[in-house]
């Protein structure tokens, strides 16, 4: 398993809190940070690469004062064609010198090599194994394996088969997402051979997400059967509240006609309008503070190792190291 050098010794737990369109902003980056957990943000969360500017500048400003002891930041930047603002945000990325940049819908070998350029890391989201070959091939620093149960775009694989098929073709840095929502669960995908744990619906339920009330309601009713996997509502196959969907004034069950994948106003107002969530939201009943969310899953990933290697030693097995 490989933890790049730049994160080492600066997280509390392996995690990423993972870039959630419309609802990662700085206070949610910033105070994951601050307590162990790299935060992340979709640059399109700003309506224009100025915004986007400014929050970088926010976000460095606010993590200054801690220096190393806090865990580094990360920006998603969605390489599809119908991103207009791909090139100006990364030239401000670049600039910025971003520690992680997350890519996703399409790979950019010029982008990957001026991330590298300036020390920057870039993992990549694959659904497929077909997609980590070719992210691997391009030579990304890590590999985050969208599996089934993920909000948001996802991908249909079994996280143990994700997990191993993945690790054959690639030695880099093995992200795993898809419905985990505690500690024992990132311990679990450590165990699998996950070097880090890639979670966003758990921290969509906290007070610092920009997640609106009425979904944070939705997210504390709703269980994994209340998820629906479509193509309908953004031209990927992605994970949606059945409840939202039909808020939206559509039917979760007759989702036959498919939409555009389009990163304009169309994409904005789908995921404004419909929201995305995983199938860990059975595990979420309460909406705390983004700091005392890291420090709980932290506290629960320790215990669970604990415990797997107590159990180990009881049993005469080989002993389980963390």
């Amino acid at each position: 398993m490989a933890i790049p050098n730049s994160l080492a010794g600066r997280l509390s737990v392996p995690v990423i809190a993972s870039p959630m369109f419309l609802i990662s902003g700085p206070d949610l980056v910033v105070e994951c940070c601050l307590n162990g957990v790299i935060g992340t943000f979709p640059a399109l969360n700003q309506r224009t690469t100025e915004g986007f500017a400014a929050w970088l500048d926010q976000i460095a400003e606010r993590l200054a004062p801690a220096g190393a002891g806090a865990a580094p930041y990360g920006v998603n930047l969605v390489v599809h064609r119908s991103n207009p603002r791909l090139d100006r945000d990364l030239e401000v990325a670049i600039a910025h010198k971003v520690p992680l940049i997350i890519t996703s819908l399409g790979l950019n070998r010029d982008l990957i090599k001026a991330v590298q350029a300036y020390g920057g890391l870039v993992f990549h989201d694959v659904t497929t194994l077909a997609f980590a070959e070719k992210a691997a091939a391009a030579g990304v620093d890590g590999l985050i394996a969208v599996t089934a149960g993920a909000g948001g775009h996802a991908g249909l694989l079994s996280p143990i088969a994700a997990l191993a098929e993945m690790r054959r073709i690639f030695d880099g840095t093995l992200i795993l997402g898809g419905a985990m929502s505690n500690g024992a669960q990132v311990a679990a995908a450590r165990l699998m051979g996950a070097d880090l744990a890639y979670l966003g619906t758990r921290f969509m339920a906290t007070r610092e997400s920009q997640a609106p009330a009425a979904l944070h309601e939705m997210m504390l009713a709703g269980r994994a059967s209340d998820i629906v996997l479509t193509p309908a509502i953004s031209g990927v196959p992605g994970n949606f509240l059945r409840a939202s969907i039909a808020a939206a004034g559509r039917d979760p069950d007759d989702l036959t006609k498919p939409a555009q994948l389009d990163f304009g106003t169309g994409e904005a107002k789908a995921w404004r309008d419909i929201w995305a969530a995983g199938q860990g939201i059975g595990g979420i009943d309460d909406i705390p503070a983004a700091a005392d969310l890291c420090r709980r899953l932290a506290a629960e990933y320790e215990t669970a190792l604990a415990g797997a290697a107590a159990h180990s030693m009881r049993n005469g097995m080989p002993s389980i190291s963390g």
